[in-house]
């Protein structure tokens, strides 16, 4: 189902605030040069913004202007030249060419611009509209509609194709960049055109590396943990799915264990993701549900709410519950309007702080780590020291972690898995 881009920008018009002495203006960007003496760039990337209005990925310096006055949006792309043409194979966009731009800012003179994207060279733009339209225009992004939710589920089952792909991998002797390698494979031969982000695949104490690069010489040991955090794209829309598995398939108890506990947690915060529910509050719900398991299993001393309270779940649980998704990664999310951001250090990585509404699609990832830089820091051993069964703790410095990721459209009636399709361990 292609996406329809004038209807989009006919439909956010009206809800971005803009007044008729206003205009708005959205830049694409420019390539960047590679560092070296080559007439090489970058590859390029419009920005998101700019994207999200035009469809147009390759539009190098491109603008899309809305003057609210006339009601009308207007297209400027750049010309292609036959330089371009005979190299690269490129073809012309529709919309006026980028010379005629000039004119068009110049016949109205005296507008506030709200200059979201890029740049744009010359133009100066009105801090506090700025703002305005650009939260405005997030926070209109955040339902995806039929053609975004289409693409995310083709990309969906791309990256389905990836993650079967490397389970004949997941063994003793194998490298992480080996298991890349055929994961990524697997993702182009199911229909990606890229790679979501940077591949994460960690063995053993490596899986508690949040974004550590896949290396050639750490090889998976019989029984060791190996958790890969990756996902397709397909024109900028993105997966981001987080497995762990076990190499040879025989978890120890403590590890089986320790997987249960974020099974349960990730299983209960994705149910929780439905219309009216807040962020926050799911987020300390997987918190809560974690830090029990952890008392269950004899790591963490006390009350589970009463831990959370303290912060203490951080030792195991540093980051957030998970991050809106859709047009890249972390795509639209941020503050629910007329909110500021929650000051306690334990949301310092929570990646927003909304009301669920349908159409939004988040990822939900909670985990369960043994850090030793968190873990060996004395402050912390003297904040928590009646919080955790530090000797158990201890014994299981090298065992790395255990995270769960999918990504859950919220409807309106019950969330829907978009990623289910995907393996688990067990």
């Amino acid at each position: 189902m292609p996406i329809d881009y004038a209807a989009r920008r006919a439909r956010l018009a009206p809800v971005l605030g803009l007044q008729p002495d206003e205009l708005l203006l959205v830049g694409a960007g420019r390539p960047i040069p590679k560092p070296e003496l080559s007439d090489q760039h970058l590859p390029f990337i419009a920005h998101q913004e700019y994207y999200y209005l035009a469809g147009h990925a390759e539009a190098h310096g491109g603008i899309i202007a809305y003057d609210p006055q006339a009601g009308a949006w207007t297209s400027f792309v750049p010309e292609v030249t036959e330089m371009e043409r005979v190299w690269d194979g490129a073809v012309q966009l529709p919309g006026e060419f980028l010379g005629r731009f000039g004119a068009w800012l110049a016949a109205r003179p005296g507008r506030r611009i709200a200059l979201l994207g890029a740049p744009i060279d010359g133009v100066a733009a009105d801090e506090s509209l700025t703002a305005r339209v650009r939260d405005a225009l997030r926070h209109a992004r955040r339902p995806k509609d039929a053609g975004e939710i289409e693409l995310l589920r083709r990309c969906a089952a791309a990256t389905a194709e990836g993650y079967a792909a490397v389970q004949p991998f997941l063994r003793a002797g194998v490298s992480e960049r080996r298991m890349q390698i055929e994961l990524e494979a697997g993702f182009f031969r199911g229909g990606a055109t890229k790679t979501g982000y940077d591949t994460i695949v960690g063995v053993g104490r490596q899986a508690a590396v949040f974004h550590g690069s896949p290396s050639p010489d750490r090889l998976a040991r019989d029984g060791d943990f190996i958790l890969i955090d990756a996902g397709g794209e397909l024109d900028r829309y993105v997966i981001d799915v987080t497995r762990t598995y076990v190499a040879g398939g025989k978890p120890s108890a403590f590890q089986r264990d320790l997987y249960a506990a974020v099974k349960n947690a990730h299983a209960r915060a994705c149910a929780r993701c439905v219309p009216g529910a807040e962020w926050k509050d799911i987020h300390f719900g997987a918190a809560i549900d974690l830090v029990g398991s952890l008392v269950d299993m004899g790591v963490m001393k006390g009350n589970p709410s009463a831990l959370v309270e303290q912060e203490a779940h951080m030792l195991f649980f540093p980051h957030g519950v998970g991050h809106m998704l859709g047009l890249g990664v972390r795509d639209a999310g941020g503050l629910e309007p007329g909110r500021t951001k929650d000051p306690r250090p334990c949301l310092r990585s929570l990646r927003m702080d909304l009301i669920l509404r349908p159409g939004y699609v988040a990822t939900v990832e909670p985990g369960l780590y043994f850090i030793p830089a968190l873990l060996n820091d004395p402050v912390r051993r003297e904040k928590y020291r009646d919080c955790v069964n530090w000797s158990l703790a201890e014994q299981h410095l090298q065992v790395g972690g255990v995270r769960i990721e999918d990504n859950m459209l919220v409807t309106e009636g019950a969330p829907v898995n978009l990623t289910a399709a995907i393996p688990q361990a067990f």
